[in-house]
């Protein structure tokens, strides 16, 4: 595990940081090329990428601390971005909120813009996810399946680690605790809960699942179809992975799920829902918004 990079003295970066980074400029680069052919001018594009990385700085963060709030003694540790603690799905929120003033003020429509950008953003995520690899964050519960993260040496993040034994104290007073030979969750009383060679690696899935959609949206995006159809499609697979995938994760939870099972529950609801009307409305004959314009051959 490599948590940081010692550049010289006490400055250091993080993989996880440098990943998201990465991670957004080609998601910012892929929505230059396909915004154009859905009408957006480039120079738009540019101004609305510099505010989504405003939008999802401010909104990753306010996610998190929202959902840890007793973590935090006062505003200033509140406001500590760089002691870690982001939220994915509030930099989402964030970077699509902090826009909708300018989807407006240059004329465009909220799937015009948002269609391309999701192609983009599930690339984004899957590139993104590399960084957590590196620095073993987002691990789950004990397990012995086959892709089970087998913990080798080196300091996780968010887990205390001396002599090669990790330990974080989770909700409830429980704990987990991982080492060389294996992974063990106790409950609050000591009893063991479960116990595996290793944990779930929640961010290795998170990766597999992204590129998939990313597949996905790419062939979609490579035919005409109703404005929006993208973006939906994106809100109701992204949302319900994560419902899925916060079962692997040892989380605060909020009447039985956690903050983002709860927002990516809500999201993949709406979505399929209106994908669902909207397939009747067709069967029924009713009129239909115009598709995308064909993007240009070679394209």
């Amino acid at each position: 595990m490599l948590d940081r990079v010692h550049l010289f003295g006490d400055f250091a970066i993080s993989p996880h940081g440098v990943g998201i980074a990465i991670g957004f400029l080609f998601g910012a680069w892929i929505l230059t090329s396909e915004g154009p052919k859905r009408g957006l001018s480039v120079e738009h594009i540019n101004t609305m990428v510099f505010w989504a990385l405003v939008g999802a700085i401010i909104g990753a963060r306010l996610f998190y601390v929202i959902g840890h709030f007793s973590e935090f003694n006062g505003v200033l540790d509140m406001l500590a971005i760089w002691k870690g603690g982001i939220s994915l799905l509030g930099g989402i929120a964030g970077a699509v909120l902090i826009n909708l003033l300018l989807f407006r003020r240059f004329g465009y429509g909220f799937f015009q813009v948002m269609d391309p950008a999701v192609v983009g953003l599930s690339f984004g995520i899957a590139f993104g996810r590399i960084g957590d690899l590196i620095i073993g964050d987002h691990l789950g519960k004990p397990t012995s399946w086959l892709l089970a993260f087998q913990y080798k040496g080196g300091s996780l993040a968010g887990f205390s680690c001396v002599a090669d034994v990790c330990r974080e104290t989770l909700q409830g007073g429980q704990q987990i605790v991982i080492t060389k030979s294996g992974a063990t969750l106790f409950a609050a009383n000591g009893d063991v809960i479960s116990r595996g060679v290793g944990v779930h690696q929640a961010a290795l899935y998170d990766m597999i699942s992204a590129t998939l959609l990313f597949l996905l949206l790419y062939a979609l995006s490579r035919e005409p179809r109703r404005a929006g159809i993208l973006t939906l499609t994106f809100g109701a697979w992204y949302g319900a992975w994560r419902v899925f995938e916060d079962f692997l994760r040892v989380d605060k939870r909020f009447f039985g799920l956690t903050g983002s099972q709860w927002t990516g529950l809500t999201v993949s609801a709406v979505c399929l829902l209106t994908l669902l009307l909207w397939a009747v409305g067709k069967k029924r004959g009713a009129p239909s918004e115009p598709a995308e314009p064909l993007p240009a051959r070679g394209a």
